[in-house]
């Protein structure tokens, strides 16, 4: 019995020590891969960790690994090339043993700026693969020192992460999850691309700036292109923002280059040249060669402001605008009475409304511009949502000018504004925001060179063009509030000014039922004629109520006549009304890489980028393309005629006009075998532009 007990004990105490030895055996293999989360109580926002995959190459005496950072909020990191701001994550490994080398592979940045400072780097989550070399990993390596993260938001705070852990990397199980991380990180790192082809860097060392030349084979999108490379000199020097300019498949990208050393010299210095575009990255490097920089269509910013106010100016006239300026000319002879101190409120009160609206505007597209959405002049006629909110707006603003209706506020509230010296500011702020946001469908010279600049530069000189823009069509308003008298010398209320605000309300009533129809690009064609008829009796029991029933029965017969009338016209010239118009030309739908194929035939390309709710693109409609000699010539049989709709939005459309510099409509170009980049035209056509385009792209003589 006792010799039983004896042999239990002494096989229990064997089972232990088994195990014992297993469980040591088994923690030698499972050394800790990674040194867990890291956090610096001073900065909570980072957290940040270095993980071993596992994965080693003996040959080579490598293992992969990662740096993991997570970023909480707005706060950003840095690529390898800060920018203008920020310094970019490092590891400090030297105090490390049997480590020869840690490679760090960084993946593709995103652009930011702050207050016109452009940085690159990354939000949220980014993993940084590493691979480290050991000089002999059969052996255990410690890998010691520390990893330096900048991180800011309006702030840049430079926060230390100690690192210290030893393993043995030939024995570090793989682990699938951390494998799975350092390939995700790894899809993000450039890398050199068979797609890039013929690529060429030049140094203009007169204009200080560096040319990027490649071709894609399958095309471009929305590229963006980044240089940076190992040496001093390139090292000191910053690179501006690249202006872009895309032909076909050949895309050029224009750097300033500028250091605080003194005046760069690039020749015959190895740049990286990496690729952004949409999905696609790629990282190349080339040796830079001395050149000449292409001369880009880029205005300077002083030509950039000065088209703003010129544009600006122009979109008065334009004929949306027409019924607001009828509304303000209403105040301007209604002011006879007032004090040339409420007149200058008056007219102030209107600029501030239309320098708000430029500024919503400008807001807009900065906020569709950080989101990676599409953006551009006049965009908001492609929502419904607006189209609708505008049709209800210029509705009321028409029935109050033909007065079926007044707004009357309580007792209490006109004592108020009475006791603040004028009770319409608010009115004719409003009718400054309304004039903006009517003139936005609208193409006019000088306007596009305009908000291209500002749509391609950085937040801040976006607000500053916007603010001109907002300064020229403000100017009317403007010259009257530095001169009251000028509404004070227009000839007194009467019948007149009855009649003329009448025509105006005519006019804005127009203006609702042509928003009414751009609706049907969004509704059905029995929904909008639905509502543009209860629109319409409801404007005609309104006047009954007013002016009685008579006058109502002549205005539905007028209403009638001008309706069989404008159906008549509507196939007739502006200009020859004797003359009908021809029926539209046949177009294809735009398709960029149909382009190259027919200019690759030898055949020239038209392209009409356009959108029913383009005054402008009726205008030359109507003026120039369905009109002798330019009808006849597009019908030709080497044209090919191409059209993007724009009406609703379209990311294609969106992407090919950027790729040409222009962010809004209407927009024509000419392609052919001697123009295969495309001959631009100006906003608004001309014969003579159109047929000299064509002329030049088939390969003759162009004047």
């Amino acid at each position: 019995m006792h010799v039983l007990k004896a042999l239990s004990r002494t096989l229990l105490l064997l089972i232990v020590s088994l195990s014992i030895a297993l469980s040591a055996v088994m923690t030698a293999h499972a050394e800790s891969p990674s040194t867990g989360w890291l956090t610096n109580p001073q900065h909570p926002p980072l957290s940040t960790r270095v993980v071993l995959t596992g994965s080693t190459n003996p040959d080579a005496n490598t293992f992969d690994g990662f740096l993991e950072v997570q970023l909480n909020d707005d706060w950003k990191t840095y690529w390898r090339t800060p920018g203008e701001g920020g310094i970019a994550p490092s590891f400090d490994w030297q105090a490390s043993e049997n480590i020869k080398d840690i490679d760090w592979h960084w993946p593709a940045p995103q652009r930011f700026d702050l207050l016109g400072i452009d940085t690159l780097g990354y939000k949220g989550h980014v993993i940084f693969p590493l691979t480290f070399t050991a000089q002999d990993i059969q052996q255990p390596v410690n890998i010691k020192g520390k990893v330096t993260v900048s991180s800011c938001t309006t702030v840049c705070v430079l926060t230390d992460y100690p690192i210290d852990f030893t393993v043995t990397p030939a024995a570090v199980k793989t682990d699938p999850q951390a494998l799975h991380l350092f390939a995700q990180g790894m899809s993000n790192v450039p890398q050199s691309s068979p797609l890039i082809e013929g690529l060429s860097v030049i140094w203009d060392d007169n204009a200080q700036q560096v040319e990027v030349t490649a071709k894609k084979a399958t095309g471009w999108h929305s590229p963006d292109v980044l240089i940076d490379g190992n040496t001093d000199a390139v090292q000191d020097t910053f690179f501006s923002v690249p202006h872009i300019q895309v032909t076909g498949n050949t895309l050029r990208a224009r750097f300033d280059a500028s250091s605080w050393m003194g005046k760069p010299e690039l020749a015959d210095e190895t740049l990286n040249v990496t690729f952004l575009d949409d999905s696609f990255i790629a990282e190349q490097p080339s040796t830079v060669l001395k050149g000449i920089a292409t001369t880009f269509s880029q205005p300077s910013f002083f030509t950039a402001m000065l088209f703003a106010v010129f544009g600006g100016l122009i979109l008065n006239i334009m004929p949306c605008v027409l019924p607001v300026l009828g509304m303000k000319l209403s105040s301007v002879v209604s002011a006879q009475g007032l004090e040339r101190s409420q007149i200058r409120s008056q007219f102030i009160a209107s600029a501030l409304g239309i320098l708000f609206s430029f500024w919503v505007i400008a807001a807009l597209i900065s906020a569709l511009k950080l989101t990676g959405h599409a953006f551009g002049w006049g965009i908001q006629f492609q929502s419904p949502f607006f189209i609708g909110v505008m049709v209800v707006v210029t509705a009321i603003f028409a029935a109050n000018m033909l007065s079926l209706f007044e707004i009357r506020l309580p007792s209490t509230a006109n004592t108020w504004l009475a006791s603040k010296g004028d009770n319409s500011y608010v009115g004719h702020f409003t009718q400054g925001m309304f004039a903006t946001l009517l003139a936005t469908p609208c193409s006019a010279p000088f306007l596009g060179t305009a908000v291209a600049f500002a749509l391609t530069t950085n937040y801040l000189m976006l607000f500053v063009i916007f603010t001109a823009l907002a300064f020229g069509m403000a100017m009317p308003w403007l010259l009257v509030a530095a001169k009251p008298s000028i509404a004070q010398r227009l000839p007194k209320p009467g019948r007149w000014m009855n009649i003329l605000k009448v025509t105006f309300g005519v006019m804005m009533l127009a203006t609702s039922i042509w928003l009414m129809s751009l609706l049907q690009n969004h509704l059905s064609f029995g929904w909008v004629i639905a509502v543009i008829l209860a629109v319409s009796m409801l404007f005609l029991w309104r006047t009954s109520s007013v002016y009685g029933r008579k006058t109502t029965v002549i205005i539905s017969a007028l209403a009638m006549v001008l309706l069989v009338v404008g159906i008549v016209t509507a196939s007739l010239t502006a200009s020859k009304w004797a003359t009908p118009l021809p029926a539209d030309h046949t177009w294809e739908k735009l398709s960029s890489a149909q382009i190259s194929h027919y200019v690759g035939q030898g055949k020239t390309v038209f392209v009409d980028v356009t959108a029913d709710w383009c005054i402008t693109c009726k205008a030359n409609k109507i003026g120039v393309l369905l009109q002798d000699p330019v009808y006849s010539e597009l019908n030709g049989e080497n044209i090919i005629r191409m059209q993007g709709d724009w009406t609703s939005p379209s990311d294609s459309i969106t992407q090919y006009l950027q790729r040409h510099g222009r962010y809004g409509v209407p927009f024509n170009i000419v392609y052919g075998p001697n123009a295969p980049s495309g001959i631009p035209l100006p906003v608004i056509l001309s014969n003579d532009a159109v047929l000299n385009a064509i002329t030049h792209a088939q390969g003759t003589s162009y004047e």
